[in-house]
């Protein structure tokens, strides 16, 4: 498994918590700083998947 995978999960977790605590206390701005960072999270995860796949086409 490649390391963004694991990062990019982790960010997604960590923008879905700030994003439910802004929405939580009425913080927009860190509901959006939430949003972004899981956004961010699901692109790395979704990059580390493909790497995942093109090694995986390559040992064949």
């Amino acid at each position: 498994m490649d390391k963004d995978r694991i990062i990019g999960a982790g960010k997604q977790v960590l923008g879905a918590v700030k994003e439910a605590v802004g929405k939580a206390i009425g913080d927009t701005k860190l509901q959006v700083d939430g949003k972004v960072e899981t956004v961010e999270g699901k692109l790395q995860n979704t990059a580390g998947s493909m790497k995942d796949t093109v090694k995986d086409a390559l040992k064949d």
